[in-house]
């Protein structure tokens, strides 16, 4: 199957079986949700929407959290992984939004990687979600649903290699949602362990399925 038949058939279904794409992070303004990003670095969504609602509570601004010391901040999120690294950065980035760009969450990916605890994933999350850009933010679900179905080679083995691929063939207008589709599938249907194959609807064209059938009618066939 070609490259282009296999990403439309895996784009129509994720689109039938997640109409509703979008992050599951809780907030309310572009400065909510770059906190609750940076926070959900090797952190679930859940463990993150458990403590920003105090957090937003007492920072509603950049000023406000650019006030603050790290020490205090570190109170509200001591539950989230590497809390202390995260207070830090959570202070300086709003520090810099103060100082640098006039309390506004900035747009484009480099002026975003220029903030404390904001790489390339984080960044392109904002542009996704805030400014509805081609921008696709490949975290451990992407990397592995892309490789397991197969949409992207066994090379790819970093995540910007795999985002260069998927953003390849994946229509610009389709890759915000796309990224939100296969993130949700990742979580909820093709878990890191225990893959839910039976109730997905892309067993005919995935790679990893097939070659787990393969490996099991062979142990089949040398039990016989």
């Amino acid at each position: 199957m070609k490259n282009e038949e296999l990403y439309k058939k895996v784009l129509e279904y994720l689109e039938k079986a997640i109409p509703v794409a979008e992050t599951e992070l809780h907030y309310e303004n572009p400065f909510q949700l770059l906190i609750a990003v940076i926070l959900s670095a090797q952190c679930t969504d859940k463990r993150v929407n458990m403590v920003t609602p105090d957090l937003f509570a007492a920072y509603d601004t950049p000023e406000e959290l650019a006030a603050a010391h790290p020490d205090e901040i570190f109170n509200y999120i001591k539950s989230v992984s590497f809390p202390n690294n995260k207070a830090r950065y959570l202070v300086g980035m709003a520090r810099q939004l103060v100082e640098k760009y006039g309390s506004e969450v900035p747009a484009t990916l480099e002026e975003l990687t220029t903030l404390p605890g904001v790489g390339r994933k984080t960044a392109n999350v904002i542009q996704a979600v805030v400014f509805n850009k081609s921008a696709m933010a490949v975290d451990t679900h992407v990397f592995r649903v892309s490789h397991r179905i197969g949409l992207v080679p066994k090379s790819c083995t970093t995540p910007y290699s795999v985002e260069k691929r998927l953003i390849k063939y994946i229509p610009e207008s389709l890759v915000p949602r796309a990224h939100h589709q296969l993130i949700l599938h990742g979580r909820y249907t093709c878990k890191a362990r225990n893959p839910e194959c039976s109730s997905c609807g892309l067993t005919k064209v995935c790679k990893e399925y097939a070659r787990r059938n393969k490996n099991e009618k062979k142990a089949n066939v040398s039990n016989i």
